[in-house]
């Protein structure tokens, strides 16, 4: 008897382990659904707008393989899929470009969706260069989780050469916030549930999902593959 009483209280216990376990992972690295091999009509399988005069590319928008990353600044593990991307861009010499898209978690990271607004301000002023400084140094002074300053935003915006009062006015307004959502929308329909979530794209459409932070080395048998 002694033993069924303790089946009894073990059980639930056991499943508000798992549980704890479940929602541990979503919050380090935000839930990242499995990956998905696309056959057949490959726009039937995954919705992934086209890559836009709106879009922030990262090399060559003539590249034969495009990877769309959709990302949150306080993500630890886009601070360091950042980096990666930078490297394969690099590596692949003009052969593939990345497209930065905002997917900031807010429930989990409430000051990414201020961030975000602050890399389209910085666009805005400084065109594309300024974008990728910008993002660059959210990502270099962030320990992720929220842990970024927002007194810190005008400082970037300071240090890349941007006016700084124009740039807090901007990031005042809000005006970005629409744009931002939609970014989230779109990845929402391509299947994001977490960042970092990226698809990778040719001449063909969508070809692969990159689910979180994968090693160099997985993106490259993925795009080798895309590629041969």
């Amino acid at each position: 008897m002694e033993q069924q009483e303790s089946n009894i209280f073990l059980v639930p216990l056991a499943i508000v382990v798992a549980g704890a376990m479940i929602a541990g992972a979503i919050y380090m690295g935000g839930f990242n659904p499995p990956e998905r091999k696309l056959s057949g009509d490959r726009n039937a399988a995954i919705k992934v707008s086209d890559v836009g005069a709106e879009d922030h590319v990262f090399g060559s928008r003539n590249a034969e393989v495009v990877i769309i990353e959709y990302s949150d600044t306080e993500c630890p593990f886009c601070k360091i899929f950042h980096n990666t991307m930078k490297q394969v861009v690099d590596e692949y010499e003009g052969k593939v470009a990345w497209v930065y898209r905002h997917f900031p978690i807010v429930e989990l990271h409430k000051h990414a969706m201020k961030e975000a607004e602050a890399t389209e301000c910085a666009a805005e002023l400084g065109g594309s260069q300024a974008f990728w400084k910008y993002l660059d140094g959210i990502f270099e002074k962030t320990n992720s989780n929220d842990s970024l300053d927002p007194g810190e935003l005008p400082k970037i915006a300071s240090e890349i050469g941007l006016d700084v009062e124009t740039f807090n006015s901007c990031l005042e307004s809000g005006k970005f916030v629409e744009k931002i959502e939609k970014s989230i929308q779109d990845g929402i329909n391509a299947g994001a549930r977490g960042t970092p979530y990226s698809v990778i794209v040719s001449k063909d459409g969508p070809q692969a999902i990159i689910s979180g932070a994968e090693p160099i080395e997985s993106i490259r048998a993925k795009i080798d593959f895309i590629l041969q």
